[in-house]
């Protein structure tokens, strides 16, 4: 049921998503190199990065999360750092116990807030089903060429013809959103940044990079990065 979410038609449409995503992180770095802040914590720039591109392409929401504060990419990014500090205290395995700590109470809260963005959104785009009907629902969406993960979700069914539930939905959604079994945000950024590092410590390889999409961008219009 969720393959049609990975299938390359649906994909290649991201990438102007991404490119967007990167021109405000770029245009963030111009205006810091202006103010002479000559070292960046390159994790944190690639991390709100990451995470705007991933709302963008999930839910089809622009939070504007790498320009203010957002309080659901805030929350995504307290859950992450609450469980991985779970994880090393085997005590707190137990929820009982967890929920009555500090740090459990935070992730309560945390967890309510991502829940309560996501459902707000699975309702919304919902509601858009029934008056537009799915054929038409498509069309709209071919139209701004970008079919989000929540859409592929809503339009599923499985062979019985039974559609999934709000719940199972959320689910899915949460799962691309936070730590789950799939490459996380936190890992994609990590990766970014790895290469961003090794770029800056061999500048040799860094000129070459730089050349090559100099003469890649000579011959593409628009001058941006497309499938």
């Amino acid at each position: 049921m969720l393959m049609p979410a990975f299938h390359f038609n649906t994909l290649k449409p991201y990438m102007k998503i991404f490119d967007e995503s990167v021109n405000i992180m770029h245009a963030k770095w111009h205006l810091l190199t202006l103010e002479h802040n000559a070292c960046l914590d390159m994790f944190e720039h690639m991390n709100l990065m990451t995470l705007d591109s991933l709302q963008k392409c999930v839910f089809s929401f622009d939070s504007q999360c790498q320009e203010k504060p957002s309080e659901y990419i805030a929350s995504v990014l307290e859950l992450s750092s609450l469980a991985a500090k779970r994880n090393q205290q085997i005590l707190l395995h137990m929820d009982f116990l967890y929920y009555l700590t500090r740090d459990g109470r935070h992730f309560h809260r945390a967890c309510r807030l991502g829940h309560d963005f996501t459902d707000a959104v699975i309702q919304e785009q919902r509601h858009t089903l029934p008056s537009q009907g799915v054929d038409d629902f498509l069309q709209a969406k071919a139209k701004s060429k970008t079919l989000d993960f929540i859409d592929v979700l809503l339009i599923s069914k499985d062979e019985d013809g039974k559609e999934l539930s709000d719940e199972h939905i959320r689910a899915e959604a949460d799962t691309f959103m936070f730590e789950g079994e799939d490459p996380s945000y936190d890992t994609r950024t990590s990766g970014l940044s790895w290469v961003q590092y090794n770029l800056a410590m061999h500048p040799e390889y860094q000129e070459r990079c730089g050349q090559e999409m100099q003469e890649f961008l000579k011959v593409c219009e628009p001058k941006e990065i497309e499938w």
